[in-house]
């Protein structure tokens, strides 16, 4: 039952009414870790090491309540590397994100983005953001000093759609600051060739930075339907194509099929993890299911 009620409040489409950033991140964490039916220990980008004593002073966050139960004693998991960890994440702001129904995939980013940030923020982690389309819109440079998570929720909300993307000035500049170990997220719709993608993200994963890819699409982008002929016009490059039903049925599904497939390949041939997100899909479930596959690697 608690799962059903989750999942209700954090369909896309609820989400979108939700006024604030910061709210709709906490309710998707809230549902998020919920859902794992254990310790509110999940492990995004810090691996747990070992049990210490509380003390006057210690974060109540971080007590194991299920070993307190147990012993009535209280104590802290302590995680390697938990001071030396950052996250990043790159929030794609091309024309192209704007497309959508009820939730565009710009809208369902921005929650995912806040999301994982406030996931950062709760672990102590560092935590940086880099908005992009054809250049750097806006970079909040790693940190875990306090008002972090209100400006990167703000420079999330103020956020803007440009025209094209560029992967390659961006990530170029982002390597420049790459000098901590810890985890890049990059949201994006990736409408680039699947070779050219992971080329230009593969250096993010050097110094021994993990990088995943959340690949957002709009359902109608997947299973395209028509039930006449339209002309489908490119949202960035202004091109136009005719399209029919049966081509909508046949060639386009075969088509995007393909590029999702060989862009979930080649990433996970670099060592680069790959996750598919539906605007349609509750972002609890998907952050569970995408732990649940991360942590079966490890």
């Amino acid at each position: 039952m608690p799962a059903q009620v989750s999942n209700r409040f954090l369909d896309p489409a609820v989400l979108a009414g939700i006024s604030g950033l910061d709210l709709i991140a906490k309710t998707v964490v809230d549902g998020f870790l919920a859902g794992l039916h254990r310790s509110p220990d999940f492990g995004f980008s810090q691996e747990f090491e070992e049990y210490r004593a509380y003390s006057p002073g210690d974060d109540l966050r971080h007590v194991d309540w299920n070993v307190y139960a147990r012993t009535e004693r209280a104590y802290l998991k302590r995680y390697r590397g938990e001071t030396n960890t950052s996250t990043i994440v790159l929030l794609d702001a091309s024309a192209s994100m704007g497309f959508g129904g009820k939730v565009k995939k710009f809208e369902y980013a921005k929650y995912l983005a806040s999301s994982l940030v406030y996931m950062a923020h709760l672990q102590r982690d560092s935590a940086g953001l880099v908005v992009f389309h054809d250049d750097v819109a806006n970079f909040v440079r790693p940190s875990s000093r306090q008002g972090q998570l209100m400006r990167l929720l703000h420079g999330i909300d103020e956020a803007e759609l440009g025209k094209r993307t560029n992967f390659v000035k961006p990530f170029f500049e982002l390597q420049q600051f790459m000098k901590r170990r810890g985890v890049t997220a990059l949201i994006s719709d990736f409408f680039e060739k699947p070779e050219v993608v992971v080329k230009t993200v593969e250096p993010l994963r050097f110094r021994g930075n993990e990088l995943i890819l959340f690949h957002v699409l709009d359902p109608g982008e997947i299973e395209l339907k028509l039930d006449d002929g339209a002309l489908l016009v490119d949202m960035e490059t202004g091109e136009a194509l005719e399209s029919t039903p049966d081509y909508a049925k046949t060639e386009y599904r075969q088509k995007i099929q393909a590029h999702i497939e060989e862009l979930r390949t080649k990433a996970q041939a670099a060592g680069i993890d790959y996750f598919l997100l539906r605007t349609d899909r509750p972002l609890d479930q998907a952050l569970r299911e995408y732990l649940t596959i991360r942590q079966g690697r490890k």
